[in-house]
């Protein structure tokens, strides 16, 4: 069941890493997006994916939550 908008990443500034579950195809199957909150509308959130920017609808949401950095990346195996 979708969230209302309220309680959606509520006090969460932009710029802020977040995952954020949404329903797809008619409320059958969900996703995520994880990335960086950049905007915040009464009707939709945007996440900025490695893929892109993502907008989620509100009332797709089903769940959402700050996470931290990403690791580093590790360094190559490889011996030059």
């Amino acid at each position: 069941m979708p969230l209302p908008p309220d309680r959606v990443l509520p006090g969460v500034p932009e710029g802020t890493r977040v995952v954020v579950r949404y329903l797809i195809e008619g409320g059958e199957r969900a996703t995520d997006a994880l990335g960086e909150l950049v905007a915040r509308r009464q009707d939709a959130f945007v996440v900025r994916t490695r893929q892109g920017d993502v907008t989620v609808p509100s009332d797709a949401v089903v769940a959402a939550k700050p996470v931290p950095p990403p690791p580093p990346r590790r360094r190559s195996r490889r011996h030059e």
